[in-house]
């Protein structure tokens, strides 16, 4: 692939196409919650969800469908929403964050994308994650307490 023909991830859809669209997105998902069941480092996160991840799993594909320039799903199914307000209750400090990023780290491992866009998703995954470890620090609730 030349530089012309390389994608420019978080430009259009090229993200959402790079992931595998819909159904790439939903592989993804799986192994992100099959990580999270599975990793020691995130027990802290995984209590933070019902038994049944059915829902969750729903919101999070829809969510990464839109936020990587695909359909606009989860506006449509759950309404607008601010991600780190959203997770306001639950407190994510330096812990939770990293492990939530351990098991998209292993989620995205997992899936037959370029290394290009492997990286550059985990790397974009980064700035929601610390967004949400930042809206809890503004609240004053350190890791640890609610």
């Amino acid at each position: 692939m030349t530089v012309s023909e390389t994608p420019q991830f978080g430009v259009g859809d090229a993200s959402f196409q790079a992931a595998g669209g819909t159904a790439g997105i939903e592989r993804l998902v799986e192994g992100f919650y099959l990580a999270m069941d599975q990793l020691p480092q995130a027990a802290s996160i995984r209590a933070m969800y019902p038994e049944d991840l059915t829902l969750a799993r729903e919101k999070l594909a829809a969510f990464l469908s839109g936020w990587l320039g695909g359909p606009r799903d989860y506006a449509e199914k759950f309404g607008a929403i601010s991600i780190p307000q959203f997770h306001t209750r639950w407190t994510v400090g330096d812990g939770e964050r990293d492990a939530w990023l351990d098991c998209m780290a292993q989620a995205i491992a997992r899936q037959p994308y370029s290394v290009e866009f492997a990286e550059y998703l985990l790397r974009q995954l980064r700035v929601p994650a610390e967004r949400i470890r930042q809206a809890q620090q503004a609240r004053g609730c350190p890791a640890g307490q609610a």
